[in-house]
């Protein structure tokens, strides 16, 4: 990936002000998810895969209360796991990734989830974008996770330029100091449910609208 130049101190002082706002608007804000330990949100985001949260937090209960801990899941059956994740969607491909990571988790780290984003893309099944989001909700660390709302958001509002995960979290990493990334991600993602959709944003009512560059701002309806 090519070396993207640094952000002007304009860049910086803009997204500040976008961050303050996202900030007012979700005071306190985390995922949606529901879990109890590092190990339930891995397991619980790689589920939220093409899915909504309620759908994956109707699941969870039964699926821990069955295999509680990594040791437990790297050693199901594949077929019982399968029964229970079926309503989350890709529930073979599901099935696949979870009891694949648990079995990566008992393999190199007795059965806990690593506190580090280089160790955890390691295991079977996920990538940046879940392990940034273990990592900022779980602990509080230094992460930034880019979905689709992250990155259709951050296009819109000139913050990002890149097209792909990485290029965007990198952008961000950029723009905002470390204290701040951990409350970046889950922010943005809301606003981009709430107000900037990805066909029909709510740019009457935007409070980012003064900040914002997209061209296709839509009109508020008649």
């Amino acid at each position: 990936m090519p070396e993207l130049p640094p952000p002007s101190t304009a860049d910086k002082r803009s997204a500040r002000v976008i961050l303050n706002r996202l900030k007012k608007r979700y005071p306190t804000m985390g995922t949606a998810l529901d879990y109890g330990s590092p190990y339930e949100l891995l397991v619980s985001t790689v589920l939220s895969a093409q899915t909504t949260d309620e759908n994956v937090n109707r699941v969870t209960p039964v699926l821990f209360e069955r295999w509680p801990t990594a040791h437990d899941l790297a050693a199901a059956n594949p077929s019982d796991v399968e029964e229970v994740v079926f309503s989350t969607g890709f529930y073979r491909q599901k099935t696949k990734s979870i009891i694949s990571l648990a079995q990566d988790l008992v393999d190199r780290y007795d059965g806990e989830v690593p506190r580090s984003l280089d160790e955890m893309v390691k295991l079977r099944g996920v990538g940046r974008k879940t392990a940034s989001v273990v990592l900022a909700e779980a602990w509080g660390d230094p992460a930034i996770a880019v979905d689709t709302h992250v990155k259709r958001v951050t296009n819109r509002l000139g913050m990002t330029a890149s097209t792909d995960p990485v290029g965007i979290e990198m952008e961000l990493r950029a723009l905002f100091p470390k204290s701040e990334w951990a409350g970046i991600s889950m922010r943005v993602i809301q606003f981009g449910r709430d107000v900037c959709d990805a066909k029909k944003p709510r740019c009457w009512e935007c409070p980012l609208a003064d900040r914002c560059a997209y061209p296709d701002k839509s009109q508020a309806p008649q």
